[in-house]
């Protein structure tokens, strides 16, 4: 059959693009102002546009479908895990036959397999495995990741690739992130212009702690099932050590999980505590939050708008910042998220540590892990001192954590800082090294 738009023997079919010619090929009441309608812009999308997706879970699997059916077909996708029989409901990509192999893999052949022309890359590996050249190929990055440290080390990448000439951002060297996030019956959507608008960082407040209960209620009065479960997880697994000494909990361990669930319900016996199951030890243990395949839908259907809207010029995109809410009824509106001028990630600017010369280092490690507008993981602490660059404080390697560790009861002056003082700190958070300002308070 005759190919309906020239698509050359990529096994396109006559018809096969009109519900996006519709689109792209006339004008209409909500088109871009300066949108010219014309076949380029199908052209782009089929044979050009290289779109990266974050994640193949319940996100991922809608976003792959959702955009394969647009059109674009230069698709690669990066997920770290493996598929869970737990995963079947919701994540359709997958089968049974499945269980055990990695996400990214299985959901490139299904879409491969499905979808005549398009060329779905698998990258079974952390975000964090790929470097700059990697993440600068493609013209749009759209996440579907649960981690907020994931998002956050994205978002950094993003702002690293930005080139600037006399302080004036180069536009060109923008790749616009397109996040999605659900929590049961709760889902958002953003469009980020890295550089140009708010960014992760920026409203990083948006984004709750993670809940941890107290330690005195789970170890004498536990009132919850989840407090039973913590209660194995935090005290009762590393005192009896159930798969041998220095084995940690591996929530991707079904052996793991039914120890815990099986002493959880022992201890919820004690208390006359219900509702203790297998399915709330696991997302207790791998702080899962309840997934629900329609807000995964909604949600990703929104995201693929946006890349849709952003690689065609057609349509002005989500100014810029979307909420759905359907626990009671039907609820959704949008707001613009604006920069914040000191943004540690994208304003460009050493950030000021406010500190009498008499607080410890580990005042600043608490501060850089407890304030909202950091929220770090593990903090590594750099400084310039005598024209040598010295380590105050890191924390990933046992080795040099032991050796500085030290320093955490020193004092910022006996550490030789000085007011003014510029610290490099780096986290898993972040790809870049942050810059700090020490302040000295009198």
């Amino acid at each position: 059959m005759a190919v309906d738009g020239g698509c050359g023997d990529t096994g396109d079919w006559e018809g096969r693009w009109n519900h996006v010619k519709k689109f792209l090929e006339r004008s209409g009441p909500f088109t871009h102002p300066d949108f010219e309608p014309s076949t380029e812009s199908l052209q782009f999308l089929l044979d050009t546009c290289k779109v990266l997706v974050l994640g193949a879970g319940g996100l991922g699997c809608e976003l792959l479908k959702n955009l394969a059916l647009s059109g674009f077909r230069h698709i690669h996708v990066i997920d770290m895990d493996r598929i869970d029989v737990s995963n079947l409901n919701r994540q359709f990509l997958f089968r049974p036959k499945d269980v055990g192999r990695p996400k990214a893999d299985v959901a490139a052949e299904y879409i491969n397999s499905r979808i005549p022309g398009c060329e779905v890359v698998p990258h079974f590996k952390k975000i964090q495995d790929l470097d700059e050249s990697f993440y600068r190929q493609f013209h749009i990055i759209v996440c579907g990741l649960d981690s907020i440290i994931a998002r956050r080390w994205i978002n950094g990448m993003l702002m690293s690739l930005l080139n600037y000439e006399d302080g004036v951002l180069d536009t060109s060297s923008i790749i616009p992130l397109i996040d999605g996030g659900t929590e049961g019956f709760k889902g958002n959507a953003r469009v980020i212009l890295p550089g140009m608008t708010a960014c992760i960082d920026c409203t990083l407040e948006l984004y709750p702690p993670q809940i941890n209960f107290p330690m005195c209620t789970i170890a004498t009065m536990p009132r919850l099932p989840e407090h039973c479960i913590e209660y194995v997880r935090i005290l009762q697994w590393p005192k009896e050590q159930p798969f041998g000494e220095g084995v940690e909990v591996d929530g991707d361990e079904p052996s793991h999980i039914q120890w815990i669930y099986e002493k959880s319900l022992e201890r919820a016996a004690q208390f006359s505590i219900v509702g203790i199951t297998y399915r709330l030890t696991q997302g207790v243990v791998k702080r899962i939050i309840p997934a629900v395949a329609s807000t995964n839908a909604v949600i990703a259907a929104v995201c693929a708008t946006e890349v849709f809207k952003i690689a065609s010029s057609a349509y002005i995109p989500l100014n810029n910042y979307l909420v759905f809410n359907d626990v009671d009824g039907l609820y959704t509106y949008t707001f613009e998220a604006e920069r914040k001028e000191n943004c540690p990630a994208c304003s460009q600017l050493p950030q000021d540590l406010q500190f009498p010369s008499s607080a410890k280092l580990q005042e600043v490690l608490d501060y850089l892990t407890n304030h909202a507008s950091f929220q770090m993981k593990s903090p590594a602490i750099t400084a310039t001192l005598d024209g040598k660059n010295r380590t105050l404080y890191l924390q990933t390697v046992t080795s040099i954590e032991e050796k500085t560790r030290p320093n955490l009861t020193k004092t910022l002056k006996e550490l030789g800082l000085v007011h003014g003082q510029e610290l490099a700190v780096s986290d898993v958070t972040t790809p870049q090294t942050l810059l700090f300002k020490l302040q000295f308070l009198s």
